[in-house]
């Protein structure tokens, strides 16, 4: 044995199982992973109360006390004697101790006790608040808050037991006080909103709760509700207590009335002072305007500053041309000049050009420089290098080596010894340098970009403009270089205003002839960097640059390249070491923005024939197609769309599960846009069309809902204007899809009728059902009940006919919401339960969680809410791990009507609360106003009138809005609560 106590997971051959205790919640005991019989409810408030005393004796008189209070029965001391001894035969003998007349726990092991734990949480995150790491402090909160499980020592009689549950109850709010405030300090306010709705709810006298809700939905931009807060609190205190709120709420009050700047944002740790400036020597100038990179100057300076006492700090800087790597490395060693008394060296080694300078005649210089006599310099590299050491040996000198080619031309020009350092610059990044600290720089910050740019324009001019400054820094990439030019220009240019600038800069063709002064050019910079590629290099290079996308998996760039993933993965790598790529995550891969556009013009110049370029783009459509294909036949087995897609020549990913297969298209969502957009030429047209329909999920999850619909426009109009049918209709149809889930109910339902039309003379069998199905639910939406069950019926018979069962299911589910409105609830939840049945025959784990949504509102308005509470939430539980974020908020609502109907207006509110989180940004206005609705009838429930009126008000705008007949429902709610 280590003498370290061992658990279950950790325990070694032979080794006992250790004994743990669980007082957060029920008293249990478990030995490794067994629980253990604890005996009576009497037996185990001994217990409760032996391990509460954190290891010290109770005298049977204290233990009596605890257990019976004043009227212990006679036989107390026996019963006492025999709880002890019927624990430690249970427990173990060591454990359980008899001592001067009491019993004592002794000899747990580290964490063996649920409150030890939570309480060494509760301390390591009140030291790492006090350190200001906030995000550390709320993990440490997270973790003392799981601990608990249920009502602390739950089910114990005694009065001790009563005490220290009411002690524990009170730490627990006060811990989930301290971490909702740090979650509002970190942002997180619509999160904490539902969390602080229900605990008002349950502990409606907690003035700090109510205070933190206050701001939370200060800061959600519900201002409205906030003050009602406030009036909901005076009124219950007034009638509970007869007492005013506290002067922290009042004072808060006070201040969202006057809308204090100082509550819209959480409050951030003051900023660290700046490091002291250090002074180098003997360097090219720096330049006068030197702007940001602050924390790469304290990296650097904290390397070179670590010089005296390590055999030498080198720094190696890598970036694109243009990223400002040579002014940086200037500004940090002119600020490390007095570090190094003895001087420094400076050398251009030209590493960019077609002859870079060779190290032997780099070392004679600096030998000279040194003071060295020209005779003394010997010829070879080795000796040269070897004097140069020896010259510097008990010398403080900062080397600076700027523009290196690579790692064997900077080795010989190192120092060797202690208290010297040196600074390098390359393109490249210098892995192979041993012992080096590698920086990699990229573009500067939005906000250091601009300063940059005021500094060189001048803020007269730029604070006029600053909207359009904005626009010039962006298009420049952020880059120092670009900027920096854009900048010369404009202020050499007096008669031109920024906003010319900015238009200058907006066409993408022209943009990087326009970004040369004088003898300074971005496009120039690249050129070096591009002509020294590798024929296979720059082949991947130009291609790569062809990609809409802001970035690319290494998946997606071996099918553009048509390599296979090994060789695409070793150019993709050597492309990243030249700093023209960079690698944005493993496996994936980004440019700048303006080396983007120097590929493309790469491609144009030297890729052809023009169909190596198309050829290229095409590859891409097939593998994101096949891709997303396999995603959506792993996610809707049974589903037919698969098999009217259009074919393609490159193979997709194949996945080992559906998480893999949600993963890869969420993480691939934008490029995969991005690709549709760009592939709606006549030739790509079809499977453009086509992937943007297998990819359905980005809008109907909410995730990528306002891209998708953008993407579906222009494909339809690109459908009109080649006169293809068959792919306007599916364009037509996809769109209004994204209209449906968007809640742009009235246009969806037109495009839906294009749709079917279009689909019809097309012959195109699949759309036609779906479009039969959107249209039926549009008619539902809009009281067309007749109309509705019309299309509904045709699209089961339709999708029946096609043979995709899972279509007919969903169309069972939907006319199962018309037979619940119209009065049939038993046939309602029957055509539910098919259509919930067809789905988990088919194992279609996703949208037999859409079955359980509508079998869970049949069964809800059929009044059995106990049922209708098991349907919704096994849908909630796949809509969350499937990150369908509208189905998520759409189910929550639906769980908050359940709630209401069954009485439980704090549940309700809590289940809407967390509804609007999503809903409030997807989903649409009309959604959003029936969670309100609910919402406000749950407020109202648990005595928050005032915030009840608001979200009423706040639905009653939307509604009216809309013209929607839900607007009286609401109406009649105001009135009823005297509150209209």
């Amino acid at each position: 044995m280590d003498g370290v106590p061992r658990m279950p997971e950790q325990r070694g051959p032979g080794a006992p199982a250790t004994l743990r205790f669980g007082v957060l919640g029920p008293v249990r005991a478990w030995r490794g992973t067994e629980l253990l019989a604890t005996g009576s409810p009497q037996q185990r408030a001994l217990l409760a109360a032996l391990l509460l005393r954190e290891g010290r004796t109770a005298t049977a008189a204290e233990l009596i006390d605890a257990l019976w209070g004043e009227e212990p029965p006679h036989q107390a001391l026996a019963a006492v004697r025999t709880y002890a001894s019927r624990l430690r035969k249970a427990l173990d003998p060591q454990i359980l101790v008899s001592e001067s007349g009491g019993y004592a726990v002794r000899g747990l092991g580290e964490g063996a006790l649920d409150l030890a734990a939570a309480q060494e949480l509760a301390a390591e995150a009140d030291k790492a608040r006090s350190a200001g790491d906030l995000g550390r402090a709320r993990e440490a909160l997270r973790g003392a808050l799981g601990l608990w499980d249920g009502e602390p020592l739950a089910g114990l009689p005694g009065p001790y037991a009563e005490a220290q549950r009411a002690r524990l109850e009170e730490w627990r709010l006060q811990l989930l006080e301290a971490r909702l405030d740090m979650d509002l300090e970190q942002g997180c306010h619509a999160e904490a909103v539902s969390e602080l709705t229900a605990l008002t709810a349950a502990h409606p006298l907690r003035e700090r709760l109510r205070e933190l809700l206050m701001l939370a939905l200060y800061r959600s931009g519900r201002q409205a509700e906030a003050l009602a807060v406030y009036a909901d609190t005076r009124r219950l205190l007034a009638d509970e207590l007869g007492v005013d709120p506290r002067p922290e709420l009042r004072d808060l009050q006070q201040r969202i009335l006057q809308a204090d700047p100082a509550l819209a944002e959480p409050s951030a740790p003051p900023a660290e002072p700046p490091p002291a400036p250090v002074r180098p020597a003997q360097l090219p100038a720096t330049v006068p305007d030197f702007t940001g990179r602050s924390a790469f100057v304290v990296e650097l300076s904290e390397v070179l500053a670590s010089a005296d006492g390590r055999v030498m700090a080198v720094s190696a800087l890598a970036g694109i041309g243009g990223v400002g790597k040579t002014t940086l490395a200037v500004h940090v060693a002119h600020q490390a000049r007095a570090a190094f008394p003895d001087g420094q060296l400076y050398v251009d080694l030209q590493g960019t050009g077609s002859r870079a300078a060779e190290p032997e005649t780099v070392l004679g210089s600096f030998l000279r420089a040194l003071g060295t006599a020209e005779s003394a310099i010997p010829d070879s590299l080795a000796e040269r290098a070897a004097l140069y050491r020896s010259v510097l040996d008990g010398r403080r000198v900062l080397v600076l080596l700027d523009n290196a080619r690579d790692a064997a031309q900077v080795r010989p020009l190192l120092p060797g010894t202690e208290g010297c350092a040196a600074l390098v610059t390359a393109r490249v990044r210098m892995v192979d340098l041993a012992g080096a600290h590698l920086v990699d720089l990229d573009v500067m910050s939005p906000e250091e970009a601009l300063s940059l740019f005021t500094k060189i324009v001048g803020e007269e001019r730029v604070s006029a403009e600053r909207e359009a400054a904005l626009d010039v820094v962006a298009a420049c990439g952020f880059l120092p270089l670009a900027i920096r030019i854009a900048a010369s220009r404009l202020a050499s240019r007096r008669t031109w205003t920024v906003s010319v600038l900015a238009a200058k800069l907006a066409d993408e063709r022209r943009r990087l002839d326009e970004l040369q002064a004088g003898d300074l050019a971005v496009k120039a910079t690249f050129e070096l960097g591009y002509g020294q590629l590798e024929p296979a290099q720059a082949r991947a290079f130009r291609l790569l640059g062809l990609a809409d996308g802001p970035d690319i998996s290494l998946a997606a760039a071996a099918a553009l390249l048509d390599l296979p993933a090994e060789d695409t993965e070793d150019l993709l790598e050597s492309l990243v070491d030249t700093s023209l790529l960079e690698s944005a995550a493993p496996g994936r891969y980004r440019f700048h923005d303006l080396v983007r556009l120097y590929a493309r013009a790469c491609a144009e110049r030297d890729e052809q024939p023009l169909s190596e370029r198309d050829a290229a783009l095409s590859r891409l459509l097939d593998f994101y197609l096949a891709t997303a294909a396999g995603v959506y036949a792993i996610e809707r087995p049974g589903d037919r769309l698969v098999d009217h897609l259009e074919k393609t020549a490159v193979p997709g990913l194949v996945f080992p599960d559906r998480r893999a297969a949600w993963d890869w298209l969420y993480a691939e969502a934008v490029p995969l846009l991005a690709c549709v957009r760009q592939s709606s030429g006549p030739t790509t047209l079809r499977r453009a069309v086509d992937l943007l329909w297998a990819a359905v999920d980005l809008a109907e999850s909410g995730a990528n809902s306002k891209e998708y619909e953008a993407v579906g426009a222009a494909l339809r109009d690109a459908a009109r204007e080649a006169a293809d049918s068959r792919s306007e209709g599916r364009a037509v149809l996809v769109l209004a899809n994204a209209r449906h889930w968007s809640g742009q109910f009235d246009q969806a339902d037109e495009e839906a009728r294009q749709a079917l039309a279009l689909a019809e003379s097309a012959h195109d069998a699949l759309p036609c059902c779906w479009a039969a199905n959107i249209l039926g639910v549009f008619a539902f939406y809009q009281s067309r009940y007749t109309e509705a069950e019309e299309y509904l019926e045709r699209a089961i018979a339709d999708f029946r006919a096609c043979g995709d069962l899972s279509g007919a299911a969903a169309a069972l589910c939907n006319l199962s919401r018309l037979h619940l409105q119209t009065g049939r609830a038993d046939s309602a939840v029957d055509l539910a339960r098919q259509g919930t049945e067809m789905y988990e025959e088919l194992g279609h784990l996703l949208k037999a969680a859409n079955g359980h949504y509508a079998l869970g509102v049949a069964l809800g308005k059929s009044g059995r809410p106990a049922d209708s509470t098991g349907h919704l939430s096994q849908a909630l539980q796949v809509f969350r791990a499937s990150r369908q974020r509208l189905w998520e908020g759409m189910t929550l609502f639906r769980l908050a009507e359940v709630d209401l109907l069954a009485q439980r207006p704090a549940q309700a509110a809590a289940n809407a609360e967390m509804a609007l989180t999503p809903l409030r940004e997807i989903g649409g206005a009309w959604r959003r106003g029936n969670v309100l609705t609910v919402l406000g009838q749950a407020l109202n429930g648990i005595g928050q009138s005032g915030r009840a009126e608001v979200c009423w008000r706040e639905a009653l705008d939307i509604y009216q809005r809309l013209n929607s007949p839900e607007a009286a429902t609401v109406q009649a709610l105001l009135a009823s609560a005297n509150v209209a």
